[in-house]
């Protein structure tokens, strides 16, 4: 095991916080302390954060490192060199990335009977929520991911896992736009039933702009239509299970105004 680890993730973060035993865990990325995208930011205010630099890392003097795929190449292979291990993990496309990644960080922090337990109620807590939209009858809304610079999520992506078990359709994505800019005129034209937005960050911000678009405003406005995404959102970790239990109360609500 690993006595002294550093995340410099946002999603590793999380799943080092989960799992780490007490002291092993040294530092977590900066960004985790914003509630914006940080399901643990109260957590992580608890930890040394680090904004992701080489020299600061080996600085902390860690025996292994937990960085993302996407994570800076300079400053992982600046590590590597230095003789320190960088485990590196994918970005979660699916629900079963998600126990895949809690036993791989398992593995990296020597601690899998506690990843195991985490899997294990993980997985539960998926069955439970999956069982409950069993009694939902009637046919599944559709609904439409939006958002800064009107960008939307495909199918094959987490987001497009968590409306699909939710038993939500993704518009877009039936419409052939399963990735990239969706055109506000077509967004109109799909018209869907449940308009997923992004939390907004406070001050203004060009690339949000377009959400306040009064199309965008009157689809979200509508009682029961308007849903948002926010940090549960972000990276596979066991917090999706809260995404999807958002997802089907929107749901049930549209249905208790249709």
């Amino acid at each position: 095991m690993p006595a002294r680890a550093v995340s410099i993730n946002l999603c590793t973060d999380q799943l080092a916080m989960l799992l780490a035993a007490p002291g092993q865990l040294a530092s977590v990325s900066r960004i985790s302390l914003d509630p914006h995208v940080s399901p643990m930011a109260e957590e992580a205010a608890r930890y040394h954060n680090n904004a992701g630099r080489a020299e600061e890392v080996h600085a902390l003097r860690p025996d292994v490192v937990l960085a993302g795929t996407y994570s800076s190449r300079e400053t992982v292979a600046l590590l590597r060199r230095l003789g320190i291990e960088v485990v590196q993990f994918d970005i979660v496309d699916s629900l079963d990335d998600v126990s895949a990644q809690i036993a791989q960080m398992g593995a990296a922090l020597g601690r899998e009977a506690r990843a195991a337990q985490v899997i294990a109620e993980f997985e539960a807590g998926l069955a439970d929520l999956r069982a409950d939209l069993n009694a939902l009858h009637g046919e599944h809304p559709r609904a439409a991911l939006y958002y800064a610079n009107g960008y939307t999520s495909g199918d094959a992506s987490l987001a497009g896992e968590i409306l699909a078990t939710a038993g939500l359709h993704n518009a877009p994505a039936e419409a052939g736009y399963d990735w990239g800019i969706l055109p506000l005129e077509m967004l109109a034209m799909i018209d869907p039933d449940v308009m997923i937005t992004a939390r907004r960050y406070p001050g203004g911000s060009r690339a949000e702009e377009i959400l306040d678009h009064p199309v965008v405003g009157a689809m979200r406005g509508q009682t029961g239509r308007g849903a948002l995404t926010d940090h549960d959102w972000v990276c596979g970790t066991p917090f999706v299970l809260r995404a999807i239990g958002d997802m089907v109360a929107a749901r049930r609500a549209l249905g208790s105004d249709g």
